[in-house]
């Protein structure tokens, strides 16, 4: 019997088990490049994913936003047109889908900076980004994606927890900014 079977009766153990796993597995290096690329404070950064990968991206903006940083969610009415200097974090876990190619090619053609989670480090918009964090999915007993979805997301918080570390009193810069930038 494996781990994730002998949870047995505790499902969401078998869950946080396979997303403990997947976790120990990211490389360290291309986790710091995602990090170092959030560093730039005044970088517009602009996030996007098909499907619950997009769900994913919603809410890690949402939390790089608490953070402080210039932050859009490509498709959304109010969001801007991507430029030169600005940044683009796409969540694909094919790395092939196709709006998400033709967002990161659009991208790199203005002069931004794209980053990618997606367990295709290999794949098409692997080649295309600037920063690639593989997210290793090997086999998992979830449905669909959720393993690489509920990963991706955990993996940006970690890079949230790192960056909220340089600021002076992170809790209440991003309380304030949760409660009154709404």
């Amino acid at each position: 019997m494996d781990k994730a079977t002998s949870a047995g009766t505790k499902p969401w153990l078998a869950v946080g088990q396979e997303v403990t796993e997947l976790l120990e597995r990211i490389d360290p290096s291309a986790f710091s490049e995602v990090v170092d690329a959030f560093r730039d404070t005044r970088r517009r950064w602009f996030f996007s994913g098909q499907g619950r990968s997009g769900l994913a991206a919603q809410m890690a903006a949402m939390r790089f936003m608490h953070l402080g940083r210039n932050v859009h969610f490509v498709g959304e009415v109010t969001a801007p047109s991507i430029r030169s200097g600005d940044g683009l974090l796409i969540i694909s876990g094919s790395g092939e889908t196709p709006v998400s190619l033709s967002y990161a090619k659009i991208a790199k053609s203005e002069g931004a900076v794209v980053v990618t989670l997606t367990h295709k480090p290999n794949g098409t918009l692997a080649k295309i980004a600037d920063v690639v964090l593989p997210i290793p999915v090997n086999e998992t007993k979830q449905f669909g994606g959720s393993l690489f979805e509920q990963s991706s997301l955990l993996a940006l918080d970690a890079a949230v927890l790192e960056i909220a570390g340089t600021l002076e009193d992170p809790h209440q810069t991003m309380a304030y900014r949760h409660t009154n930038l709404q």
